[in-house]
């Protein structure tokens, strides 16, 4: 009736991973990270020296400190060790006493995941992160409608958050090589389902590759390079149809950047194709976010 002793696994793979139905894409300035659940009392059912929690914890670090360099909230989540009866209530038939039972201790949040002065910690009661919880409040207020996960166990909690913010309209990312389970099956299992119902799977690299400033001069001739191929020296008050850009690739770049959190439609970057004018229109874009 509680947690079993759980054996270690290899994080999954980039190619070993679901593929999306939406296109969604993190955006620096829309996003939350939530550290779900990393608690000596969780982790302990692991081995001492489990590769598999050495692996989630260091990608943990890397997109906690990425977070708080770009001034992204973090948040994380922890169960208490005093749970009256009523608190606890159907968890209780489903895994046991929990904490109320364990050290207190064993409340904390792993050593190296530590919260600072500026990340928030919610009391956790529920699978959700969401449930008898202020986050979506939190979100609200700070203007912020994505939410990177990360964190134990990818099968039950984690994934339970991810589908409570979908029905938020919130767009959950799932870290796959920030979430760790009872299994390689489990783990995978809350990947095909995030994929395929209600989020986006992705990777620690591919987060970290989120632009955190504003788009710039730089990454738009870089991508209109990409689009437009054979050009080696792009003016940026030429008519890019005349190097061969087409409309499909116009709305494809206004996808682009909607993802990353910049409105333009295909119709406004289409009056103008320029790359001077399409950057006075990210800038204006930026300024009224």
């Amino acid at each position: 009736m509680t947690i079993p002793q759980l054996n270690d696994y290899s994080m999954p793979l980039p190619h070993e991973l679901p593929d999306n139905r939406v296109d969604w894409r993190p955006v620096a300035h829309r996003s939350v990270l939530l550290v779900h659940d990393m608690q000596d009392y969780f982790l302990r059912f692991y081995a001492h020296d489990s590769e598999l929690i050495r692996a989630l914890i260091g990608n943990l670090q890397r997109l906690i400190s990425w977070c708080r360099e770009h001034n992204i909230p973090v948040v994380y989540t922890a169960q208490p060790h005093q749970q009256t009866p009523a608190e606890r209530a159907l968890l209780t038939d489903m895994w046991g006493p929990g904490l109320t039972a364990a050290d207190p201790q064993l409340q904390q949040i792993v050593t190296a995941l530590q919260p600072d002065a500026n990340d928030v910690v919610l009391t956790k009661w529920r699978y959700s992160a969401f449930q008898r919880s202020p986050l979506k409040k939190l979100m609200a207020d700070w203007q912020r409608d994505q939410l990177l996960i990360g964190g134990i166990y990818a099968h039950i909690g984690c994934m339970t958050t991810a589908l409570d913010a979908f029905m938020n309209d919130i767009q959950p990312f799932f870290v796959a090589d920030a979430l760790a389970d009872f299994s390689a099956t489990d783990h995978l299992m809350a990947l095909n389902y995030v994929a395929s119902r209600c989020g986006s799977v992705t990777t620690t690299e591919q987060v970290l590759a989120t632009p955190a400033g504003h788009l710039n001069r730089d990454w738009l001739l870089s991508r209109i390079g990409q689009l437009v191929e054979g050009v080696s020296e792009l003016d940026l008050d030429e008519n890019l149809i005349y190097y061969g850009l087409d409309s499909i690739q116009v709305m494809t770049l206004a996808g682009e950047l909607k993802a990353q959190g910049i409105a333009l439609k295909f119709e406004e970057l289409a009056r103008t194709p320029t790359i001077n004018s399409w950057l006075a229109l990210i800038e204006q874009k930026l300024q009224a976010a």
